[in-house]
């Protein structure tokens, strides 16, 4: 690919990296396996670029392949190998920025989160990021209706879970 496109895709990547690093959050739950999802979910925003149209937002786009990236990569029970050894993305020169959360009640609330099922993960993830609802059926491919539905369940269950701790 060109250097162009390198440029470009890496002007869009930076400044979004952290939503990347918010998915991997929610979907790993040790520092390794975070690195190896954010590893994956960059090479397959690499390889998909060429086919993004502009037609959504860049960040749409981006938690669209993340999110598939990663419900694809760490369903329970078993997460499956990750294979990242035919594409070379250190030419790109990302940085990698370190993401760190140590307050109890992020904690508290993460291990709630990851007793959620995908979509519901997904679901409080984008609500934790104030996306609107319209935002958020684009990108689980549903409709505004139907998000705000999923929305309420996966809130719901969230409160449970965490009333409970």
């Amino acid at each position: 690919m060109s250097t162009e496109l390198e440029k470009t895709f890496v002007d869009f990547f930076r400044p979004n990296q952290r939503l990347i690093h918010k998915i991997c959050r929610i979907y790993t739950d040790n520092v390794e396996d975070h690195e190896d999802l954010f590893q994956e979910i960059t090479v397959q925003l690499w390889r998909s670029f060429p086919g993004f149209k502009g037609e959504a937002k860049f960040s749409t786009w981006m938690y669209r392949v993340a999110l598939n990236t990663a419900m694809t990569l760490f369903r329970k029970p078993k997460k499956k190998e990750l294979k990242h050894a035919d594409v070379d993305v250190s030419s790109l020169k990302i940085e990698y920025e370190a993401y760190e959360d140590n307050e109890h009640k992020l904690k508290k609330m993460y291990k709630a989160i990851h007793e959620l099922s995908d979509v519901e993960k997904a679901l409080i993830m984008m609500y934790l990021e104030d996306k609107p609802y319209k935002e958020i059926g684009e990108i689980l491919g549903i409709t505004e209706g139907n998000a705000r539905v999923k929305m309420n369940r996966a809130k719901n269950n969230l409160r449970s879970k965490i009333s409970t701790r």
